[in-house]
């Protein structure tokens, strides 16, 4: 189905929302009501970065829920959880991409979406300091920023990102997620973590953490 992750069968006993999602499996629908309390922040927080609003990434997070229950006779414990969950919301986040793309008017003066999070950060440190010098952020301004540069990236490197940095899930794990080689995903990592770094560089001072820091290999 569309929605299995292509890995070799493995016990995942140990891991407490598969036993959970078996409960499901067999009719247990206080064992979905828990998955939903667990995943439904991260899963939110998530697909904010992908929707723009948390009342559409509600929405999105509604059909990951909505496709996990569709799912629930034919699941499989191949993985965590929690990767089977988030390759889901990866591919509800790219349907959600296309779907906007067909319907968004021609942007004004032709920019492209990562032109506008880029002039938008511009916007934001004239208004915030008068003019362009580099100066230190507070906690919301930085946030922002960052917000806006995540905005900014591709939509594999973004979600490579979200992954990795906010929920911490291992290369394999995001590969597994993503349908992706695992050199592939620190590829995208690689390539998210130079393009923050060029647009970032502007608006913080050197060593000021920003919330984006990824390990290197």
């Amino acid at each position: 189905m569309a929605d299995a992750i292509p890995t070799n069968p493995t016990a995942w006993n140990d891991d407490p929302d598969v036993q959970l999602m078996l409960r499901v499996q067999g009719g247990d629908a206080f064992a979905f009501e828990q998955l939903m309390q667990r995943y439904h922040g991260r899963l939110v927080r998530i697909l904010r970065h992908v929707a723009g609003s948390d009342e559409s990434a509600e929405d999105l997070a509604q059909d990951v829920f909505l496709r996990v229950f569709r799912a629930r006779a034919s699941y499989q414990p191949s993985a965590k959880f929690s990767t089977w969950l988030f390759h889901i919301a990866h591919n509800v986040a790219s349907n959600a991409i296309r779907d906007r793309k067909r319907r968004k008017e021609v942007q004004v003066y032709g920019t492209t979406g990562s032109q506008s999070a880029i002039l938008s950060l511009d916007q934001m440190a004239m208004a915030s300091s008068g003019a362009m010098p580099v100066r230190r952020l507070d906690k919301v301004e930085r946030a922002e920023m960052v917000r806006l540069a995540v905005e900014s990236l591709s939509e594999r490197q973004r979600m490579a990102l979200l992954l990795c940095k906010f929920e911490g899930l291992s290369y394999q794990e995001i590969a597994e997620a993503m349908e992706l080689s695992v050199q592939a995903v620190k590829s995208l990592l690689s390539r998210a973590r130079v393009n923050l770094k060029q647009i970032l560089g502007p608006y913080v001072n050197s060593g000021q953490p920003t919330g984006t820091e990824i390990p290197e290999d």
